[in-house]
C-alpha cells in the first residue's frame, strides 16, 4: 500500500516514525509522537498508530517502548536488513541504513533477523572484531552469558555479554582491558546468532 491512501496526519506520523528509525535506529515513543504533533492524549496517538498498522505500514510489539517497526519500506526485500553500526567499545546509537545483505546460504530467511556492523574492539576476545557483521535474532529476553544487542535507558545501543544481577544488568565486554557497563534499565533488542567477516 502506498502513502497516497493515508490521511494527511497519518502520512505525517508515518514519515516522522520512518525518519526516527532511519536516523537513530529505533522508533519514537507514543510521547514523542504526541509532542511532535501536539496530540495531548496518548489515545490520540494510538489511533494513528493503529491505523498505520491496519494499513500494513508498521508493526508494534506490545509492552515495549520504541517497538515500532516499518513494513513494506522497500520493494526489494531479499536478504537480511543491515540496520547500521553497533558499538563494541563506547555506547552509540544503532542507525538504520537502506542496505541489505544476502545470507541465504548461511542463515534461513527469518523476518525477525537483522544485521549490524561492529565498531570498536570490546568484543575481540569473543572473535568479534571491528568491521565484522553480527547477525542477530530479535528478542526481548536473553539467557545469562548471551551476546546481545542491548539498549540502555539513554537510548544507546551496545554489543556485550548479558549478565543479569540482583538489581541491575552487567553488560560485559570481551576485552580484558575494558570495564563492564552497569544498567538498571537495559533492554535486550536481539541476540547474536552469527558473525560475518570479510577477509581483506
Amino acid at each position: 500500500m502506498g502513502l497516497e491512501r493515508l490521511t494527511r496526519r497519518q502520512r505525517d506520523v508515518y514519515l516522522f516514525i520512518r525518519e526516527k528509525i532511519r536516523s537513530r535506529g529505533y522508533g519514537p515513543t507514543v510521547r514523542e509522537i504526541g509532542e511532535r504533533f501536539r496530540i495531548g492524549s496518548p489515545n490520540g496517538v494510538m489511533c494513528h498508530l493503529k491505523a498505520l498498522e491496519k494499513k500494513g505500514l508498521i508493526t508494534r510489539e506490545p509492552n515495549m517502548s520504541r517497538a515500532i517497526q516499518l513494513l513494506n519500506v522497500s520493494a526489494h526485500n531479499d536478504g537480511i536488513p543491515l540496520l547500521g553500526d553497533i558499538a563494541a567499545g563506547n555506547l552509540s546509537e544503532a542507525i538504520e541504513q537502506a542496505e541489505r545483505f544476502e545470507f541465504e546460504n548461511w542463515f534461513p530467511k527469518r523476518k525477525n533477523q537483522f544485521a549490524l556492523r561492529v565498531k570498536g574492539d570490546s568484543m575481540i576476545e569473543a572473535s568479534i572484531e571491528d568491521g565484522d557483521l553480527v547477525v542477530c535474532r530479535r528478542s526481548r529476553t536473553a539467557q545469562r552469558g548471551d551476546i546481545v544487542v542491548a539498549m540502555t535507558n539513554e537510548g544507546e545501543a551496545t554489543l556485550k555479554y548479558w549478565y543479569p544481577e540482583a538489581k541491575r544488568v552487567r553488560l560485559q565486554p570481551a576485552n580484558s582491558a575494558m570495564k563492564p557497563i552497569y544498567s538498571r534499565t537495559a533492554q535486550v533488542l536481539g541476540i547474536v546468532i552469527g558473525v560475518v567477516r570479510k577477509l581483506k
